[in-house]
């Protein structure tokens, strides 16, 4: 791979941006926010992340003129028969705010004991060379875990704080920045798509 491959990331969230420059720069991309090329956010009308992803890649791509990368993500939990799902950015409404959706989960799961609190993240990566790529690459892993009745932890965004991982008796936002991306759901997902890179560009 070339030494600076610039690559737009259709998002303005600087925290997922840190995410994937630390994993797609050691391999040479140079990744930038779409505020960098005046790229404003596409409506979501898509019904799946899959959808999703790929309008924020395409809008991307064609404005910047660069290949993209979209992200689409979000908290599926049982109990709330998948909620918030497609909606997790904004399941508290506008304006988007993590600690009044924090609250908003919490609310909906007030009557599910513990226990019964299953759930799980989801990523969607959609890589496109170009505006008009006909064979995107599509990448979705998940991520299992339980959804806390308070808050623990400073660290990631989004649920981190609710997200608690039994296998390593923490939240999310408890895991340092190394063990998430080695973990996460979105972590998972940019390693298969890196190793699908590296077949598509030989």
């Amino acid at each position: 791979m070339q030494a600076e491959s610039a690559l737009v990331l259709a998002s303005g969230n600087k925290g997922k941006l840190k995410e994937f420059d630390s994993l797609l720069s050691p391999l040479g991309f140079d990744v930038r926010l779409q505020a960098d090329f005046d790229v404003a956010e596409v409506e979501e009308t898509g019904l799946t992340f899959v959808e999703n992803a790929l309008l924020k890649a395409r809008q991307a791509s064609r404005i910047s003129g660069l290949p993209a990368l979209a992200d689409d993500s979000g908290l599926e939990v049982d109990a709330l028969d998948g909620a918030p799902g497609i909606y997790s950015a904004r399941f508290a409404g506008e304006p988007k705010s993590d600690a009044r959706n924090n609250e908003a989960l919490l609310k909906a799961l007030s009557d599910v004991p513990e226990g019964q609190r299953s759930g799980r993240y989801w990523c969607v990566l959609v890589y496109l060379r170009h505006a008009d790529d006909p064979v995107p690459l599509i990448v979705q892993r998940s991520w299992e875990g339980e959804i806390l009745a308070h808050p623990r932890g400073e660290g990631g965004f989004g649920y981190d704080p609710l997200f608690w991982l039994p296998e390593q008796a923490m939240s999310v936002a408890e895991l340092s920045a190394e063990s998430k991306n080695r973990l996460s759901h979105r972590g998972r997902a940019l390693q298969a798509l890196v190793e699908m890179l590296k077949v598509a560009h030989g």
